[in-house]
This record gives C-alpha cells, sequence and structure tokens, in this order.
C-alpha cells in the first residue's frame, strides 16, 4: 500500500485498441514531456516477432527510449505478474534520469495491474493443477474448460474470453487454491486507489475507420514478409507456445500446416483482429476511467500528443 501522505510519482498512460496510433502519438507526446517508453503489450516483448506484432521500428522511436519491446525470446514466459515486475523496475530508472514514465499498450489487464499495483503472489499458483488443466484443454477442448469456469465464477466469464485459455486456466486454478472467485479478487483490486500519480488517455476512432485501418495494416504486414517471419519461428518454437498463439501467427501457422488456404487464413486474421479490437475498447470502456481522446478529431499524430499534453498541463 502507498502511504497517502507520500506524494505519488507521475505516470503516463497511453491505451486503446489495436491499430488506433498509439505508437505514434506515444513518441511525439514523450518528445514533448521529456518521457521514456514502457511497452504494455502481451507480444511486442518478444525478439523475432516484429511484422506480425506491428512492434515499433528502431527509426519510429526517434530516439526515444522504450522498454519491454524485443527483450525476450518466444519460448521465455511473460505473464502479468512478469510484466508487471520488470515494468515497475523500469520506471525507477526513468525516475532517476529525470524522466516521466510513458506506458503505452493495449492490454488492459497489463495496465490496471502496474497503475494498481495489483497483487500476483506465487502463493496462488500450483504448477501440478496447472498441467492437469492444461491436459483438461486438450483432451477435452475449450468448450468444456470454459463450462468448468462458469460453474466456479461466472462472473469472471463477462470479462475474460472463451479463446485466452490461459487466462481461464489461471481462473479456475485460482478459484481452486483458494475457495475465492478471480472475479472476487479483482474487485477488491479495483478497489484499490492508484499506486502513481496517473494521466490516463485512451485512444479511439470511428468504428469502420478503426476496422479498414486493421485491415490496410495486415495487408502491409503480408508485404513486409509476415509469412516468411512465421515460417521461421514455425520451424523453430512450438507452435502451442503462448507467444507462437498470438494473433499474426496462429492463423499463418494453421496455413502453413496446411489446415486452411492462405486466404482463408487472412480472412480469419482481420475478423479476430478487428473483434479483439472491440474487446478492448470494451474493456477500457468498463475498466479504466480516463481521459478518451478522438483521433478522427486530429490532423496528425503530433496534434494528438499536444493535446494530451495540454490535458496533463505540462504545455
Amino acid at each position: 500500500m502507498v502511504d497517502k501522505d507520500i506524494k505519488k510519482k507521475p505516470l503516463v498512460v497511453i491505451a486503446g485498441p489495436t491499430a488506433c496510433g498509439k505508437t505514434a502519438v506515444s513518441v511525439k507526446l514523450a518528445k514533448m514531456i521529456g518521457g521514456e517508453i514502457i511497452s504494455a503489450d502481451s507480444m511486442q516483448v518478444y525478439k523475432y516477432m516484429d511484422i506480425g506484432t506491428a512492434k515499433i521500428k528502431p527509426e519510429e522511436m526517434d530516439g526515444i527510449k522504450h522498454y519491454l519491446v524485443d527483450e525476450l525470446y518466444p519460448d521465455e514466459e511473460y505473464s502479468v505478474a512478469v510484466f508487471k515486475n520488470k515494468a515497475k523496475q523500469y520506471i525507477e530508472e526513468i525516475y532517476t534520469k529525470g524522466k516521466i514514465p510513458v506506458l503505452v499498450g493495449g492490454t488492459g489487464f497489463y495496465i490496471n495491474a502496474l497503475v494498481y499495483d495489483n497483487d500476483f503472489s506465487e502463493e496462488c499458483s500450483d504448477d501440478t493443477l496447472r498441467f492437469k488443466l492444461q491436459q483438461y484443454l486438450e483432451t477435452e477442448g475449450k468448450e468444456a474448460l470454459y463450462e468448468r469456469l462458469k460453474e466456479v465464477d461466472p462472473q469472471a466469464c463477462n470479462s475474460i474470453h472463451i479463446n485466452n485459455t490461459k487466462r481461464v486456466i489461471r481462473a479456475i486454478e485460482y478459484f481452486e487454491l483458494t475457495g475465492e472467485p478471480i472475479s472476487e479478487h479483482n474487485r477488491k483490486e479495483k478497489q484499490k486507489k492508484p499506486y502513481y500519480d496517473v494521466d490516463f488517455f485512451v485512444l479511439n476512432m470511428d468504428r469502420g475507420c478503426l476496422y479498414n485501418r486493421i485491415d490496410c495494416r495486415i495487408d502491409e504486414m503480408l508485404r513486409e514478409g509476415l509469412l516468411d517471419e512465421v515460417k521461421g519461428l514455425y520451424e523453430k518454437y512450438d507452435r502451442n507456445l503462448v507467444s507462437m498463439q498470438g494473433l499474426g501467427y496462429k492463423e499463418i501457422i494453421a496455413y502453413l500446416a496446411g489446415e486452411c488456404s492462405l486466404e482463408e487464413a487472412v480472412n480469419i486474421l482481420k475478423r479476430d483482429t478487428r473483434h479483439f479490437a472491440k474487446r478492448q475498447l470494451t474493456w477500457f470502456k468498463h475498466q479504466v476511467s480516463g481521459i478518451w481522446v478522438d483521433m478522427d478529431s486530429f490532423k496528425s499524430s503530433e496534434d494528438a500528443a499536444l493535446f494530451i499534453a495540454k490535458q496533463m498541463g505540462v504545455l
């Protein structure tokens, strides 16, 4: 807990759905306010996974240091607990430089974990139980696993998608070990006051425009060599790894494995990415209190960053 008498340190959050322009806006903002960027993206942390994650390129960083980008190998574990611990270390490092940390990403669960210093104690994990649940998933399927979650914690099903089997397993595991639904645990965590002095901004735009940007981005990924990137990873890593189950990877792997045509894989990728963006927006609307930034109102990412800086009172 943070002592209420201790002045909290600043943290800027730039959140929003995939393809809404977070990368460009955050770099412009960091230049304006003297910031450095920490990625709150569950996929951009992996090496070799550049095109499919829309990872920021070195030249796009414009001299701004980025953290939690390109730091782990695809077969290394990355969880909300790992993210939170690493991000807190980097935030302190940024403070020592006299700069402001800017947290950027669309993984809302990660963002809230850091902002509210949520507890992810290892006391509530059990490798044997997790392995059994993973085996249950593989033998019975994700629908049966999801039904088990509904039985013990129906409230959790409102925020955990059936396809996010890692979180489904985690929620069942938590209930089995503690007797408390993870939704109740999360409700208590959400009542906490922010650990930092947070300026929270959620980028948004017209839904049709966003979906069109998603489709165009995926077309550009294919032109940049997404097939070759995934092929190289598929030859080296197990397709069942969490990293290999990310959008842009599992769909192309299905094509490479002969399970569908390339056209079908691309159509599924576009559809599922649009659905993912919709779920992200829904999550931010219900889980955070911040300033929503209508990207359609600005001519450029620099204009949007200037608006945010003014809202912060630094310009």
